[in-house]
């Protein structure tokens, strides 16, 4: 009886990962920080090769898990590529947004819930969350669970990032000085984050998002304004911070900067650039009964790259 792949993975030394698409940004940056583990050994595709059904199709097979830094429409074709593999299809992290509602997907924010880690582990496919709603899920999830806000609140949620998560054509008229210095965008309301952002808060009213980007390389702040009357109980804007810090306490990634620790009066997007640090902060004003909910995190981080790594070394059962 032939060995499967999950006997030969048993027996190697490392785990064999390849990254479908690592030429881009994020998956130049993905291969970088799995270049640094000794558990890991990264396969590259020849780059004559990189559209070559076949060649392509053999590196999945080899492989223990695959990476999917592609278009979306790309992304389906590479997974139904693997499907063909059957017994020895891959586990699969995929980078784009082809997969992030899809069922049969594990969404890959280990800090989401309290099982979530442990889903992740155990899945064969995980869709990597998009930089966004990483900021915004986390902001707005603690306070849908706990019914503090309703399901079917209004929420606008706005955002500002560094030119890297735009893509090749965006970073390089940055780089050229051709691109505006901030640019305001998504304004048809059907950005392709916010299917995402509505599944895994639990709103049950599409939010409203509005993205912007600066002329700074990466970096991302997301903020979501509130009136403290209209939530379920007219909660303080201590009890809201109570409310985020006991649902990530304990978390290694994630942490709520206390207001008495750190009062505020500006943020800077950049302060976690080359961290997969993702910090939560809460600023009102009592007496106007308004808070703002405020999401920092480096894009290419836990927004991106650093989130799909820890994905990896939860399904390759390295932590």
């Amino acid at each position: 009886m032939a060995a499967t792949k999950n006997d030969r993975s048993q027996k190697a030394k490392a785990a064999t990962v390849f990254i479908d698409g690592e030429a881009g940004t994020t998956g130049l940056e993905i291969r970088e920080r799995l270049s640094h583990l000794d558990a890991i050994d990264v396969k590259s595709i020849d780059p004559a090769l990189r559209k070559d059904r076949g060649a392509r199709q053999e590196l999945m097979r080899a492989a223990d898990l695959v990476v999917l830094c592609l278009p979306d429409d790309a992304a389906r074709e590479a997974v139904a590529l693997a499907d063909e593999l059957g017994a020895d299809a891959p586990k699969i992290v995929d980078a784009s947004t082809a997969h992030r509602v899809s069922s049969g997907w594990v969404y890959g924010f280990a800090e989401m819930a309290a099982d979530q880690a442990d889903k992740i582990r155990n899945a064969a496919r995980v869709a990597n969350p998009g930089c966004y709603p990483t900021g915004g899920i986390a902001l707005l999830r603690p306070l849908v669970d706990a019914g503090i806000m309703p399901k079917d609140y209004p929420v606008t949620i706005n955002a500002v990032s560094g030119y890297s998560g735009g893509g090749r054509t965006m970073i390089e008229a940055y780089e050229a000085g051709t691109a505006p210095p901030f640019d305001l965008y998504g304004l048809s309301l059907e950005h392709k984050h916010i299917p995402e952002l509505q599944t895994y808060t639990g709103l049950t009213r599409r939010p409203i998002f509005v993205p912007s980007v600066g002329n700074f390389r990466k970096g991302m702040l997301v903020s979501v304004p509130l009136h403290l009357d209209t939530l379920n109980g007219a909660p303080s804007v201590a009890e809201i911070e109570g409310v985020l810090a006991k649902y990530y306490d304990g978390a290694d990634l994630v942490r709520v900067v206390r207001a008495d620790k750190a009062p505020l009066s500006r943020l800077d997007a950049e302060a976690l650039n080359g961290t997969d640090q993702l910090e939560l902060f809460v600023t009102g004003k009592p007496e106007h009964g308004q808070a703002v909910l405020i999401a920092r995190l480096d894009n290419l981080g836990k927004g991106a790259a650093g989130a799909a790594v820890q994905n990896i070394k939860l399904m390759l059962g390295l932590t």
